[in-house]
């Protein structure tokens, strides 16, 4: 596979990609939308919920927190996380943005 050349594409192209490929796993959707159903922080409890192993876990939630898409604090030998809101609204933003750009059918209704 070659080398990305992401100096071609626009930031917010670049950005899109960068959450585009930090959401595409299963168990970090999941754990978003653990998140923000429980609208407060949360620790352990993610294990319990999504039955991964705590690695497995805490990879996923480093690769969300590195994107921006989560925070954490640490209390002691325990890290609390929660969604970002400002991020979170900046994504929503980016996607909405990028998806809104589809308004009509192709005009050229054989083209596809």
């Amino acid at each position: 596979m070659g080398i990305t050349k992401s100096d071609l594409f626009t930031a917010q192209q670049n950005e899109l990609s960068q959450l585009a490929k930090a959401m595409g796993h299963p168990a970090r959707i999941a754990i978003l939308q653990y998140l923000l159903a429980s609208k407060v922080c949360v620790n352990g409890t993610l294990v319990q919920e999504l039955g991964l192993a705590q690695a497995t876990i805490s990879q996923h939630l480093r690769e969300l927190k590195e994107i921006g898409l989560i925070k954490g604090t640490v209390e002691g030998v325990s890290v609390s996380y929660c969604i970002n809101s400002e991020k979170w609204e900046s994504v929503k933003s980016l996607f909405n943005g990028l998806f809104d750009q589809h308004t009509t059918v192709c005009v050229d209704r054989d083209c596809c």
